[in-house]
């Protein structure tokens, strides 16, 4: 079966279905919500009706205090409560992560790098001596052997002098 797929104006069509839903619902909410708060605001913070005499708005400011003493000491619970959940939800879900276990690793290109580079890689801006490695290196001067003439003449001659004790001897002799 092949699936047919959709034209554009019918695509705009249900996008715009579906945000005007959403938007039908946020504004519900936000209606809900203003309402909410105004009954709270009703509940918990009646109508102030300022007294005449300097004695009773003394206490009124007392007890006003005490309330938001009261408050205060509400929000930082809570504070304290969200910020052990915040905690308790990350460590979990580095949990889920190690018990998962497995990581992607990424396949590793082969890059062309000199040392510097890669010491500068490392190292970062500490790095500012050049490595040369080819100067570091000792000069070894070749010393071409010469051998004489009579070294090279024939073979045989030589294979018959060294032969026996008396060969052994002269041969020892020549490399001293």
């Amino acid at each position: 079966m092949s699936e047919k797929k959709m034209t554009s104006s019918r695509r705009h069509h249900l996008k715009s279905l579906v945000l005007s839903i959403a938007f039908g619902l946020m504004d519900a909410e936000a209606k809900q919500l203003v309402v909410n708060k105004e009954a709270h605001m009703n509940e918990n913070c009646p109508a102030l009706d300022l007294p005449g005499s300097t004695q009773e708005l003394q206490e009124l400011c007392k007890k006003l205090h005490q309330q938001i003493d009261k408050v205060d000491e509400e929000r930082y619970d809570l504070e304290a409560k969200v910020a052990k959940s915040n905690k308790e939800i990350e460590d979990l879900k580095i949990k889920v992560v190690d018990l998962q276990g497995k990581f992607k690793k990424p396949a590793l290109k082969k890059v062309r790098m000199s040392a510097d580079a890669m010491l500068q890689a490392l190292l970062g801006s500490k790095h500012k001596v050049s490595m040369d490695l080819r100067a570091n290196l000792k000069q070894v001067k070749k010393e071409v052997k010469e051998e004489s003439a009579e070294q090279v003449g024939d073979w045989r001659k030589n294979i018959e002098d060294k032969a026996g004790m008396d060969g052994r001897k002269k041969m020892f002799e020549s490399e001293a």
